[in-house]
């Protein structure tokens, strides 16, 4: 068939013979359009079948043009970085039409953080925020799980981002604790919650204490070591994991209180 004058631009158009059709049926793709002819229908029914859809059919091809300029989501891999005592890689998806706030999530060994080409919201921040949130969650189960058998209860808990503790209990029963400690394995994030929780019943570090944090935490020790060892690398510049310019990274965390 000759090419179509639609919307001032020409288009293929094309007959396709089809011995299963029932009726006559009109296919728009890019740049093209198909009539479908049933087995004993005339060339002039298609092409009358045709004209008569004109206008459905630019409204069709003007939507396919559409479709196209969308680009697809941009992305974009950055560092590495620990979540719960794994190595994850960060992505950045770049999506042009993403309308809400910058969204992060977990799938597998891969931290997304979906956002619009222009957002405003550094992305260092989503992601800060997100692990804090992921860090509350873990620190209220342990919380929980330690409370029962201590009978104790703290009074408010913070999840901070301080610069020399991982944890600390203060004299009023409130706790503190560092949010990359959700960094770390969950078992050496459970004994910093021991720990801090063991103080609401002993206030110092004697051996009764230590007793009590053992019985409570059998990988103690354990966890006190992977601190030592691997402490330094939850000080991580997120910035410089998401290859930004801008600052944060807090160091020294080595100690408890």
């Amino acid at each position: 068939m000759p090419d179509m004058l639609l919307d001032g631009h020409a288009v293929a158009s094309r007959l396709v013979s089809s011995r299963t059709a029932r009726k006559l049926r009109i296919k728009v793709t890019p740049g093209r359009v198909e009539v479908v002819v049933p087995d004993g229908r005339e060339r002039d029914d298609a092409i009358a079948f045709l004209e008569a859809n004109r206008e459905w059919v630019t409204e069709q091809l003007n939507r396919v043009r559409r479709l196209q300029t969308v680009r697809r989501p941009e992305k974009r891999l950055r560092g590495e970085l620990l979540f719960q005592g794994k190595m994850v890689t960060l992505q950045v998806i770049r999506f042009d039409r993403w309308r809400a706030s910058n969204r992060v999530s977990l799938e597998g060994d891969v931290i997304s953080i979906t956002c619009s080409p222009g957002t405003s919201t550094p992305l260092v921040r989503s992601l800060e925020n997100w692990l804090r949130k992921q860090a509350r969650d873990r620190i209220e189960l342990h919380i929980s799980s330690v409370g029962k058998r201590l009978k104790r209860q703290p009074g408010r808990v913070y999840v901070m981002g301080q610069r020399t503790k991982w944890g600390n209990c203060s004299t009023l029963g409130n706790l503190s604790f560092n949010w990359r400690l959700v960094m770390a394995p969950d078992y050496v994030l459970g004994y910093i919650v021991t720990h801090e929780m063991a103080h609401l019943a002993i206030p110092d570090h004697s051996a009764k204490f230590w007793l009590i944090v053992q019985c409570l935490c059998p990988e103690t020790e354990r966890a006190r070591q992977w601190l030592v060892a691997h402490g330094a690398h939850l000080n991580r510049d997120l910035s410089a994991v998401l290859g930004s310019s801008s600052s944060g990274s807090n160091q020294g965390n080595t100690l408890i209180g």
